[in-house]
């Protein structure tokens, strides 16, 4: 009995020794979309300044595919140490589950949040080639095109998607969706006119935008983007109550211990709020909104139930 219990304590004083050092070696960001896409930007724009605050280098690794899942299921499996976190969004963190019963994680159950990291609006673009120079000409030419007219998107069930498909219920209008492995994919097919149409993230968007490559219709957000000031909300164009608004979050596997999880919220919060890493978002027309872990958890599962409603109503299913 003393043996197991002076190796109970010897463990015990082990692992908060291993706390108490943490972190003594790098760690990886996961982003589960291709690179180019509003979450890989978001990840290697905060990457540096979060590694300077936390004292080692947080790498970026793209884990591709299912909308953001492979990535999501991959961080809520993987050990619980601090080394692996990922910048989820809302399909993988509040969607997935609604589209897909045999999902192999449970958002709310087998992650543990962290911080909001940004928020901000998707923005609906046409190739420049497209005759549609507002919302309303946009629907005119979905409804009037053979087969409808195709939208890409990041993946099935990511904010891209949903915003899409709320815009075809309260238009009513013929829109068909095309999911893509991340923004960065779907941006290089709209810009080769492979795709006429895209809802994409406001950093993918804005310098193609800019360019004259792309022509922004409408934002998805119940105000305007200070990345698009010009260009008006849904709901300006006749669809009020409009609203899908994006966001990327920081969390970790659901066991990661406290201590840990505080550590990262402290650090990723500084650089959220580094003047200017906080230009950098602003420019792109991210909002940085860093939180405690427990004001996330409950953003996540007000999202969850909010986004549930939209997959049942739609009839979205995964692929």
């Amino acid at each position: 009995m003393k043996r197991i219990l002076f190796a109970a304590i010897t463990l015990a004083t082990g692992t908060a020794m291993a706390q108490g050092n943490y972190p003594n070696r790098p760690v990886t960001l996961v982003v589960g979309f291709a690179p180019g896409g509003g979450t890989d930007i978001t990840a290697r724009t905060l990457s540096k300044k979060f590694g300077d605050y936390l004292g080692q280098q947080v790498i970026v690794e793209n884990r591709a595919g299912a909308g953001g899942n492979i990535a999501t299921d991959y961080v809520a499996k993987t050990n619980a140490d601090g080394y692996t976190i990922l910048l989820g969004n809302v399909g993988s963190l509040a969607v997935a589950p609604h589209m897909n019963s045999r999902l192999p994680y449970d958002p709310l159950r087998d992650l543990a949040p962290i911080s909001m990291g940004v928020i901000f609006a998707n923005v609906l673009v046409v190739h420049a080639s497209e005759p549609a120079k507002t919302l309303a000409e946009y629907v005119k030419l979905a409804n009037e095109r053979s087969g409808g007219m195709p939208y890409g998107t990041s993946g099935i069930g990511g904010a891209g998607h949903l915003a899409g498909e709320l815009l075809k219920m309260m238009a009513k209008t013929n829109l068909v969706h095309v999911p893509y492995k991340g923004g960065g994919p779907a941006m290089s097919d709209l810009l080769g006119a492979q795709v006429p149409s895209l809802f994409a993230s406001a950093p993918s968007a804005v310098p193609h935008v800019k360019s004259g490559k792309i022509r922004a219709l409408a934002v998805t957000s119940a105000k305007r983007s200070a990345s698009f000031p010009d260009t008006p909300t849904v709901a300006e164009q006749g669809y009020p109550g409009y609203e899908a608004t994006n966001w990327y979050a920081f969390v970790a596997p659901g066991k990661t211990p406290k201590d840990i999880i505080e550590r990262l919220n402290r650090d990723i919060v500084k650089a959220l709020t580094t003047p200017d890493i906080r230009d950098q978002f602003l420019a792109r027309g991210e909002e940085p909104s860093p939180s405690t872990p427990e004001e996330l958890r409950r953003y996540i599962e007000h999202e969850y139930t909010t986004w549930g409603r939209v997959v049942k109503t739609a009839g979205i299913k995964a692929e």
